[in-house]
């Protein structure tokens, strides 16, 4: 087992990573003084995983009870947080009870939120079943519902006693879904580890292919970083904000065309050479780098070019829905661009040059 630390001022906790997980064996790390667990699901997931997962938490829990939600980003809203909520206080569920979110990042999301919220705040687990919430949505704290008006706007920062990132898990992924991780995957390199894009442009053919030494270092590595910005800004007040790179532009898409239509990382594929883009422009970055990595993107099954959103006004579309996000201040869109390669910052940029990138990278 490969342990990354989560170090923040109020909290501290470990990333497991590991093929085929002894879950019984992980959980020995928790100090669990509660009779209660709830593991929130999807019903896809539950079909694949939940006996893994059932079995090892009834050594630990005398009541495991279980809640299965629909599958799929358009669930991630208030109706399905009321009725994590109504089910547990049906079972009468404590503040010492450990919640579990069993699921890609949809479900991650939710389970942190309840778990920020439910009488205050009580401890919750990750178990993460999709690349991308490996690499991302389940470290960090980040935990949120969608709004219709824009893409994880309510939510709290609320940290997991745990995240256990079992490799074999996705094994199950569908090749979609495997791609759209690895978006959260490139953005790493462009941002701050070069070295790590040049062996994602050499070992992506294995990637792809499932190789469980080559998606061991994908996670690993990713969670690395992650783990080292989320440790300097865990309340995103500056440098996290990197990590919203392709965001911007990817959140957009996702709004802008209904939620799962694209998936996210499909939006945050072709938001990232938006951004490049953007980037180059302002005189940043060569052409020859926003090339190189639009081909790794392409190279991992991800779009390029983004969605038309509006037919007689698409730039404006983008720019109407990227005004309400949360780096945005005084509706001045901030950007997260690419100073050079391996560095980000935040910027804003004038909205005649946004919107030129926009009409050249949309079809």
């Amino acid at each position: 087992m490969n342990l990354v630390h989560i170090d923040l001022v109020d909290k501290k906790y470990n990333i497991a990573i590991e093929n085929d997980v002894d879950l019984s064996a992980s959980l020995l790390s928790l100090d669990i003084s509660t009779k209660t667990a709830v593991v929130i699901t999807n019903e896809v997931v539950a079909k694949l995983h939940l006996p893994r997962v059932i079995n090892p938490l009834g050594k630990f829990f005398e009541k495991v009870h279980v809640i299965e939600l629909p599958d799929g980003e358009i669930y991630k809203n208030w109706d399905s947080l009321n009725r994590i909520f109504d089910s547990m206080l049906t079972w009468e569920c404590d503040r010492k009870t450990v919640l579990f979110a069993l699921g890609g990042g949809v479900i991650g999301d939710l389970t942190g939120f309840a778990a920020a919220t439910y009488m205050r705040g009580i401890p919750f687990v990750q178990l993460p079943t999709t690349l991308l919430a490996q690499v991302d949505s389940s470290v960090g704290g980040k935990t949120a519902i969608n709004h219709p008006l824009g893409k994880n706007m309510i939510g709290a920062f609320y940290q997991p006693q745990l995240v256990i990132c079992d490799l074999s898990m996705l094994e199950t992924l569908p090749a979609r879904e495997l791609s759209a991780g690895l978006a959260e995957v490139i953005k790493y390199g462009p941002i701050a580890d070069t070295q790590f894009m040049e062996w994602l442009e050499g070992s992506m053919d294995g990637v792809l292919a499932k190789d469980r030494n080559a998606l061991a270092y994908v996670v690993q590595r990713s969670c690395e970083i992650k783990a080292w910005v989320v440790g300097q800004d865990e309340k995103e007040t500056g440098l996290r904000a990197i990590l919203n790179f392709g965001h911007t532009f990817g959140h957009a898409i996702e709004v802008g065309m209904g939620y799962g239509v694209w998936l996210h990382g499909e939006g945050v594929a072709a938001g990232m050479v938006m951004a490049a883009e953007l980037s180059r422009r302002l005189g940043f970055v060569d052409a020859v780098f926003v090339e190189r990595l639009t081909a790794l993107i392409q190279r991992a099954g991800l779009p390029v070019k983004g969605p038309i959103l509006d037919a007689t006004d698409n730039s404006g579309r983008y720019l109407e829905l990227m005004r309400i996000d949360k780096k945005s201040e005084a509706g001045e869109i901030r950007f997260v661009l690419l100073a050079e390669p391996g560095k980000a910052i935040l910027r804003t940029a004038p909205d005649a040059l946004v919107r030129e990138v926009i009409d050249a990278c949309c079809e």
